[in-house]
């Protein structure tokens, strides 16, 4: 497989079909209305990273290209597949129709601890993270299967949106590792 650092990433587009050759696990990544360039090219990062199926960017926001994304992904939204839909809830009722498994990470009377989430995932998954001041929306949350949040000990009361959905992302690749058979019931 091609390993490249951030300067080469830079500067390298995937020739062909050439970002074919990743073997994709079955996680998306869905932004509801996360508007700071810096969160959303981190976000192809760690789509990169844990080599997503694909990255949603819903409503209106910024998507590439553009500059401020492209310099926080380090050229890899040109390697991770992604779309741009102006509505969440309708990519969300997309990837439902799917059996794609919804996660918010959202502080919430309904969340649970992520500690516990590898015990209830089924895959393929979505992660949605959301706005930077208002969070992931009521309507997206309420079509949720499961809304997680991490515990925050500090006097901050969130993390910033890339790192939480960092932790989430890697505790269900933990959880796919481990259990690689696990399939969406249906």
């Amino acid at each position: 497989m091609i390993k490249m650092n951030s300067k080469e990433l830079r500067k390298n587009k995937p020739v062909g079909d050439q970002e074919k050759i990743i073997k994709r696990n079955p996680i998306y990544l869905v932004l509801d209305n996360v508007i700071d360039t810096y969160n959303i090219g981190s976000m192809f990062r760690l789509a990169d990273a844990i080599a997503a199926e694909k990255i949603y960017i819903c409503g209106d926001t910024e998507y590439p290209p553009n500059s401020r994304i492209h310099k926080a992904a380090v050229g890899t939204e040109e390697w991770v597949p992604w779309e741009h839909n102006t509505s969440t809830i309708r990519m969300i009722e997309v990837l439902k129709k799917k059996g794609v498994q919804i996660v918010c990470v959202e502080q919430s009377p309904l969340s649970t601890p992520y500690s516990v989430l590898s015990t209830k995932l089924q895959f393929p998954t979505a992660i949605i993270v959301g706005n930077e001041t208002t969070g992931i929306s009521k309507e997206v949350l309420d079509l949720a299967d499961i809304i997680v949040e991490l515990p925050m000990f500090g006097v901050n009361i969130s993390l910033n949106v890339w790192g939480s959905a960092a932790v989430v992302a890697y505790k269900v690749v933990e959880s796919l590792i481990n259990n690689p058979y696990q399939k969406k019931k249906v």
